[in-house]
């Protein structure tokens, strides 16, 4: 997008601006941190794929949940790898495993803790 600056003024001048990739609005926690969970859903998919952005001392964690709140085994927050950074494509992964086949057609949550972080967007893809 361009947007006209200082109109009519000797210092006007041409600003583009940019939109990140599915990230018109986003789940936010400061750096306290704070966390959200989905409803339960349903999935095809072998991956999780996240858009998030974290600053230098923010971090997302990916716990995966069976249908009444309780960690499914090897998809809880303490098997989560950590994610830093700022990626619109990041493959969620427990314990360097990003396989999530195992529970695709089951409903599942999905719980995101983060600490001064954004999430922008998830998918499951093939």
């Amino acid at each position: 997008m361009y947007v006209q600056r200082d109109y009519g003024r000797p210092t006007q001048y041409l600003q583009r601006l940019t939109l990140r990739t599915d990230g018109f609005v986003s789940v936010n926690a400061p750096y306290a941190g704070g966390e959200c969970r989905t409803k339960p859903l349903r999935f095809s998919g072998k991956e999780l794929v996240i858009n998030y952005s974290t600053s230098a001392a923010g971090s997302v964690w990916v716990e995966i949940q069976d249908e009444a709140g309780a960690s499914i085994p090897g998809f809880a927050q303490a098997d989560a790898d950590e994610i830093i950074g700022d990626e619109i494509a990041r493959v969620v992964s427990w314990k360097g495993n990003a396989d999530v086949s195992g529970l695709a057609g089951r409903a599942v949550r999905l719980r995101f803790i983060l600490k001064d972080a954004d999430l922008y967007s998830i998918r499951f893809r093939e």
